[in-house]
């Protein structure tokens, strides 16, 4: 396989340090491995592979050369930077929302769809959602032996979710109210944040996060559903190539720092079992399985934060519907619901040469 030049747009942010941690523990495949940041960034050395790296700024000449082009940015930089990218002779895999449901651009998770990265028009592939993520290879698995016909969602996603700000305000917010009685109001807890120079009205989060539970997460979108909601309702039906899948979803950001979860009721064409969906997804090299309640054995956060492969446990036949199955699907979002899934792709990609 020739090797090929890679570029790691958004180095130094959250998942950019995640996608860092990922190739310097995967078999270096690449030619030159360069790192691109913001202009405030630049200079700042990072080893890769045993090799001092120096973090070089964001332009047009920063792609010269290269073949690949990881892009772990904000949208708005995505929309304007990866074309360009692309337009210098790179592919770009990109982690943004920018151009998810680009009809033009393949949204792709290697175990599900790796067909669709070649199928990549403007030269641009995308990353779905890391909520979407999360679910994706266990859905993709039954799907293939079932045919998904409805799917009902409940999210509960960290802080993580909304970047290196998400963390440091979970942190500041439970230090300031960490001898709080549990039953306190969250107006109570919004007068003692404001004691603390932590006023609600200037936090990413609509209401106290430490401590509490909001039943929203993302931005406002058409009929009071959040970008977060639609996110996993049209990126599950373009990757899974279900046009007219039935979703709801309702995404609740919890106080965890890293990790999502879902409750997930998938309603199937077929009969299907318990036990069937225990062999087909411990059969998925990517899945790790953990149903035992009677020992207290299923999946949390907290055990698969830094973790590659996403868990389900719960997994349960639906009492009142037929062909379905209830389970609970957790995933480290800026690993497999970012980074790893971005770097995946790249390595799919890179299999071509």
């Amino acid at each position: 396989m020739k090797k090929l030049n890679l570029a790691l747009v958004g180095a130094t942010g959250a998942v950019g340090t995640v996608m860092i941690d990922i190739i310097n523990n995967r078999p270096n495949i690449w030619g030159e491995i360069r790192l691109i940041a913001s202009a405030r960034s630049a200079g700042k050395k990072i080893p890769v592979h045993g090799e001092e790296k120096t973090v070089v700024a964001l332009s047009e000449e920063a792609f010269d050369g290269i073949d690949i082009a990881l892009f772990d940015v904000p949208d708005e930089v995505s929309e304007i930077w990866a074309p360009i990218a692309a337009s210098r002779g790179a592919i770009v895999v990109d982690n943004s929302a920018a151009f998810r449901m680009d009809p033009d651009v393949p949204l792709v998770v290697p175990e599900v769809n790796p067909e669709q990265a070649r199928n990549r028009p403007k030269g641009i592939i995308a990353n779905p959602n890391c909520t979407t993520m999360t679910m994706m290879a266990s859905l993709g698995a039954l799907h293939r032996g079932w045919t998904l016909k409805e799917l009902v969602v409940s999210s509960y996603q960290a802080v993580s979710g909304a970047g290196v700000s998400g963390i440091d305000r979970l942190r500041a917010e439970i230090e300031a109210v960490s001898g709080s009685m549990v039953g306190e109001s969250s107006d109570d807890l919004a007068q003692q944040l404001e004691k603390a120079g932590l006023p609600v009205a200037e936090s990413q989060f609509a209401a106290p996060i430490a401590m509490n539970v909001i039943p929203f997460a993302g931005s406002l979108k058409d009929d009071g559903y959040s970008s977060e909601e639609m996110k996993v309702r049209n990126e599950s039906r373009k990757i899974l190539g279900i046009s007219d899948l039935k979703v709801a979803v309702t995404c609740v950001r919890v106080p965890v720092l890293i990790g999502h979860s879902l409750t997930v009721h998938a309603t199937f064409a077929q009969p299907i079992t318990v036990a069937e969906v225990h062999k087909a997804l411990s059969e998925e090299p990517t899945i790790r399985l953990m149903d035992d309640p009677a020992k207290g054995i299923w999946p949390t956060p907290n055990l698969v934060a830094g973790q590659d492969p996403t868990y389900v446990g719960r997994v349960r036949a639906s009492l009142d519907f037929p062909n379905s199955i209830e389970m609970f699907v957790v995933g480290d979002n800026l690993r497999k619901g970012a980074a790893l899934n971005t770097y995946e792709i790249a390595e799919l990609v890179a299999s071509e040469f």
